[in-house]
C-alpha cells in the first residue's frame, strides 16, 4: 500500500482509506457487527491505515464499531472522526458551541476506546457559532493531547481560511468525484496554497461510478440515496453517460470502473486521500488495487475533456442537506 501525508502535516496514511459510515448508517440497515470488524481487519491486512466515522453515525454505533475494531491496532493506525451535528427528534441539527464540542469528544475517545483522536473534523459549519471561537477550543484539546489533528468537513474557503488562522487545519473533507467536481474551481487551490490535505468522501459517486445502479435501483428509506435527486430514475439514465466514459477507460487499461475513478482521484493532487467505503470484501479489494493503476497524463487530459462536456444531471444533496454545506 502506498502512502500519503495529509498536506504540511506530518499525518502519513495509506492513499486510499475507508470510510466506515455505511457500515451502520445511511445505506440501509446497519450490517451485522461482527462481519464489519472482520472486514476492517482485512483492510489493515491490505495496508489500510486511515478510518473515517462520526459521532452522529447512528449515532454513535459506528463509533463504537471502528473502536472495537482497531482496539488491538492502537499506533498503527489514524482514525478520524467529527463533531457538530446531533440528532434531536429524529432530525440533525448543528451544534458546534464549546461546551457541545467538549462532551462531543469526551464521548468519542471513550468509544473509539483512544485517548486521544487523530484527525477531528467539524462535521458541517454551525452559523451559530464563529469558527474562530470553534478553533480555539480545538486549540485548547490539542494542547490538553485530546487531538492530534483538525480539520473541517464541507465547509467554504473563506471559512477554512479563517479557521486555519486560529490553529492550523490538517485536513478539509468534502464530496469529491467525477460527478462532483467544484471543489476544483476554488477549494483544491486554497487547499494547495496553505498547505492543507485533502479527503474526498463518496469518490465513487455514492456508488453510482462503479457502473452496477440502473435506473429501475430501488432504496430503502434506510438509504440516503433514496432522498438524493442525483438517483431519481430519469437522473441514472441520465448520467449512465458518465458511466460509460469510465467504462471505456476501463476495459483499455484491464481495470473496473471503480477502479479509474479512483484513480482519477488519486492522480489530482498527491495530497488527496480519498476514503471510499464498502460492506463487501470483493469492493475493498477492488477499490484497493486502484492504488496500482497509472493514468497517463494524455489519458486524464482525455478523461478530463469528456467530463467537461457533460452536465450531471440531479442535485447531490436534497435542498435542506446543501444549504449546510459550503459554509
Amino acid at each position: 500500500m502506498k502512502k500519503r501525508k495529509l498536506g504540511n502535516s506530518d499525518i502519513e496514511v495509506s492513499s486510499i482509506g475507508l470510510g466506515c459510515m455505511g457500515m451502520s448508517y445511511g445505506y440501509g440497515p446497519a450490517a451485522d457487527k461482527k462481519e464489519m470488524i472482520s472486514l476492517i481487519h482485512e483492510a489493515i491486512d491490505r495496508g489500510v491505515t486511515f478510518f473515517d466515522t462520526a459521532e452522529v453515525y447512528g449515532p454513535y454505533i459506528n463509533e463504537e464499531l471502528v473502536g472495537e475494531a482497531l482496539a488491538p491496532f492502537k499506533g498503527k493506525v489514524a482514525i478520524a472522526t467529527k463533531f457538530g451535528i446531533q440528532l434531536e427528534n429524529g432530525k440533525q441539527v448543528l451544534d458546534s458551541k464549546p461546551e457541545r464540542i467538549r462532551q462531543s469528544i469526551e464521548g468519542s475517545l471513550k468509544r473509539l476506546k483512544v485517548d486521544t483522536i487523530d484527525l477531528y473534523y467539524q462535521h458541517r459549519v454551525d452559523p451559530g457559532v464563529p469558527i474562530e471561537e470553534v478553533a480555539g477550543v480545538i486549540h485548547d484539546l490539542i494542547k490538553e493531547g485530546k487531538i492530534k489533528h483538525w480539520g473541517l468537513s464541507e465547509a467554504g474557503v473563506e471559512t477554512i481560511r479563517r479557521a486555519h488562522s486560529v490553529h492550523p487545519l490538517t485536513a478539509i473533507q468534502s464530496e469529491y468525484s467525477m460527478m462532483w467536481r467544484n471543489p476544483e474551481d476554488e477549494l483544491l487551490p486554497a487547499l494547495e496554497e496553505l498547505g492543507i490535505g485533502f479527503v474526498p468522501f463518496s469518490p465513487l459517486g455514492k456508488g453510482f461510478l462503479t457502473g452496477t445502479i440502473k435506473k429501475d435501483a430501488m432504496f430503502v428509506s434506510s438509504d440516503f440515496r433514496s432522498i438524493v435527486p442525483r438517483f431519481k430514475p430519469e437522473n441514472i439514465e441520465a448520467n449512465q453517460v458518465l458511466v460509460d466514459i469510465v467504462k471505456k477507460i476501463a476495459v483499455g487499461k484491464d481495470a473496473t470502473p471503480a477502479q479509474i475513478a479512483l484513480a482519477w482521484v488519486l492522480a489530482q493532487r498527491p495530497w488527496i486521500v480519498p476514503i471510499p467505503g464498502t460492506r463487501k470484501l470483493n469492493r475493498l479489494e477492488e477499490n484497493l488495487g486502484a492504488n496500482d493503476i497509472e493514468l497517463s497524463s494524455e489519458e486524464l487530459n482525455e478523461l478530463n475533456d469528456s467530463l467537461t462536456k457533460i452536465e450531471v444531471a440531479g442535485d447531490r444533496y436534497p435542498a435542506e442537506y446543501a444549504k449546510r454545506a459550503g459554509k
